[in-house]
């Protein structure tokens, strides 16, 4: 299962949608939003009065109060159906997570040690601390850290991703999820949850549960909008007095289709699904966010803490010179080197073929009655014996122990040179033919191609970058400059990383950081953005605001992208339902009190048909622009690093005047349909 998938595709999705923009019509819910409540009591005051008009119980003319009615029910259901198909997708989403569970028999032991006799039960029988074995081919019965082994897992059923991975014992790579297969070797776990508060089941519920958790942005604007309402409704309860001195008094249905057109109905419409689809959009992208709050704090992140290895590098060291010793030619050094790692798996023996090929056109080598020696974690050397030809390479302490063996001299030349790299932050690996140290290849964890422009693009965007490592000063400035990060943190430990983002929060800016260690814990409950990795600790996944599946460190600049993109859907779009509503002005004000005032004729500037045409037209429209906006509110409004002012010039640019002009060609639109159908 990926839930990169958006199923807008599932049977059902849609019709499931369509019943749910019904449901919501209940005042229980509707009363949640207090601009469509207000549409809501608008609907229903129509609707009674055209029933009472087409009965006979009311004077007046029915159709105009029942046509009205029936598209203010329209507005209230396109509103709905915008909010049901945003939960829509987590519910498929949540559906999808939960097709990952399969019946799994578990294997627990008496005793927390491989060989220990097991009984045989069922995988929700276990609870936390049982220990567990699990073989190849095997599905992992629980969320548990690994004890004892190593193993190949297959994650696809959670992450997606195909390519396996190692969990071994002890360090940061010990934890393993429920539901995956074990591809090789076995694996003693001890399990760290009981049934329903596994990890899959908690990412569930974070996706079912995203559909009504509103973050302080939306509540804010939320606040804004109601009283936004308020007021207009106070105006628009004003305004009856107003034309009844005048002689002629406006309907009541006039006033509620004024009211709806003034009170942002577009936004208040569209509100919710851009939350729920900011939520949906992180699950696109593989990342489970424990609420809306999150997201929306991603988008007002100014600060990014991101590790080295894996991040910035490529986390695999890359042969980068040789450097021979005193009467030894350079191509000499490496065609040795070549040679001995020919039958290298490791990135740093594949680096090493290829950097002999770039630098002396190496190839093809005869290796047809060659013997390998593999590395071995005892003597730390590898090496390959062909012909007369012995040749060893491995770190400088395990050379210097072979060749000493032998009789033979580890120089105070080779002692310096592997100084002078280690010095440079890179990692020194001597090279020896016989009992003669040849000389040493520079190995460097490379900074990954591209990453410099990244920053760049994140540097526009305002957010400043500072680059975590384990390593000296001396190395982490470096590869700092090299990346083109804003500032670094060297020789971090948990609680500097700690302190350094108090620091920042103490300046009032926003934190974000990604981790996977029980050692990122600390650091990762302090930060406003907690991207905790899938393949690391329990502690860090419980310290986190958000899980990346995929364990991608680089991910945290794509969650910062989708914050900026949701509250920028937010302001885009409210930006347009602002400037809607100053259009339909001009369509419903000179309609409804020309009669009193004639002097508002000048405003008809559309030279609408009549005022009952131009109130339902910008009533019609005012509902229609809601589901043609919902495909924007779910993808998103596409989001360009920018400072604060130039968004919102393009914004007042493209959705300002944009939401201005297009409720003009609109209401002509429908009007002309309306008159030429003689329904008016």
């Amino acid at each position: 299962m990926s839930t990169k998938s958006v199923i807008f595709s599932e049977p059902g999705l849609l019709r499931q949608a369509v019943i749910s923009a019904f449901l919501k019509l209940s005042p229980h819910i509707q009363w949640r939003n207090p601009v469509m409540f207000i549409v809501w009591v608008g609907s229903m005051i129509t609707t009674v009065m055209a029933a009472g008009m087409l009965s006979g119980k009311l004077a007046g003319n029915g159709d105009f109060p029942a046509m009205l009615a029936g598209w203010l029910w329209l507005t209230l259901l396109f509103a709905n159906f915008a909010e049901a198909l945003a939960e829509g997708r987590s519910q498929a989403q949540a559906k999808a997570l939960r097709g990952t569970r399969k019946s799994v028999t578990a294997r627990k032991l008496a005793q927390p040690h491989y060989g220990s006799a097991a009984v045989e039960l069922s995988a929700p029988d276990l609870r936390k601390g049982d220990v567990v074995l699990a073989r190849a081919g095997e599905v992992i019965p629980c969320d548990g850290e690994v004890i004892e082994g190593g193993a190949s897992v297959d994650e696809s059923a959670i992450t997606g991703e195909s390519a396996p991975v190692i969990r071994e014992s002890g360090g940061d790579f010990a934890s393993v999820t429920g539901g995956t297969r074990i591809l090789s070797d076995w694996l003693v776990i001890r399990c760290t949850a009981n049934p329903g508060e596994t990890f899959l089941d908690r990412m569930i519920g974070m996706v079912e549960n995203a559909k009504r958790r509103k973050t302080p942005n939306e509540v804010a604007l939320t606040l804004l909008l109601t009283a936004l309402s308020i007021i207009f409704l106070m105006v628009t309860a004003t305004l009856w007095p107003f034309s009844a001195y005048s002689g002629h008094a406006v309907s009541l249905p006039v006033l509620i289709a004024l009211l709806v057109c003034l009170i942002p109905t577009t936004i208040g419409g569209l509100l919710s699904a851009i939350g729920v689809a900011g939520m949906s959009r992180m699950l696109e992208a593989n990342v489970i966010a424990t609420s809306g709050r999150a997201v929306e704090a991603a988008g007002d992140v100014d600060v990014l803490l991101l590790d080295k290895t894996g991040t910035i590098t490529l986390g695999n060291r890359q042969a980068c010179e040789f450097i021979p010793v005193s009467g030894i030619d350079e191509q000499q050094l490496a065609d040795a080197a070549q040679l001995s790692s020919l039958a290298d798996e490791t990135p740093e023996g594949r680096s090493i073929v290829v950097l002999a090929k770039q630098r002396f056109n190496l190839r093809e080598r005869d290796i047809s009655e060659a013997t390998f020696v593999p590395f071995s974690a005892r003597n730390r050397m590898s090496g390959i014996n062909t012909g007369e030809r012995i040749i060893r390479k491995g770190s400088a302490d395990a050379i210097r122990r072979y060749v000493e063996a032998a009789g033979d001299v580890f120089t105070g030349e080779v002692t310096r040179i592997v100084e002078d790299i280690a010095r440079r932050g890179e990692t020194p690996l001597v090279v020896a033919e016989g009992t003669r140290v040849l000389g040493v290849v520079a190995l460097k964890d490379m900074v990954k191609g591209g990453i410099r422009q990244r920053f760049a693009t994140l540097r526009a965007m305002g957010i400043r970058t500072v680059m975590i490592t384990g390593d000296n000063r001396l190395t982490a400035a470096a590869i700092a400059a090299e990346a083109g990060v804003d500032d670094f943190l060297a020789e971090a430990t948990p609680e500097a990383k700690l302190a350094l983002i108090r620091q920042y929060q103490n300046e009032g800016r926003m934190v974000a950081m990604t981790g996977d260690g029980t050692n990122d814990a600390p650091a990762l409950a302090q930060a406003d953005v907690a991207v905790a990795m899938n393949s690391g600790t329990s502690a860090a996944k419980e310290a986190g605001n958000m899980v990346d599946l995929d364990s991608n460190p680089t991910k945290l600049i794509e969650v910062v992208h989708i914050g900026k993109q949701m509250l920028m859907t937010r302001g885009s779009l409210t930006t347009f339902s602002v400037a809607n509503d100053m259009a339909k002005y001009f369509a419903i004000i000179p309609a409804a009190f020309a009669a009193s005032y004639p002097q508002l004729n000048a405003l008809n500037i559309m030279h609408l048909h009549s005022p009952d045409s131009a109130i339902l037209s910008a009533v019609i429209f005012n509902a229609v622009v809601i589901p043609g906006l919902i495909p924007l509110a779910l993808k998103g409004v596409p989001y360009r690093p920018m400072g604060a002012a130039a968004m919102l010039r393009r914004n007042l640019w493209i959705y300002g005047l944009g939401g201005l002009l297009v409720p003009f060609a609109g209401i002509k639109i429908i009007d002309l349909l309306l008159t030429s159908a003689h329904l008016l």
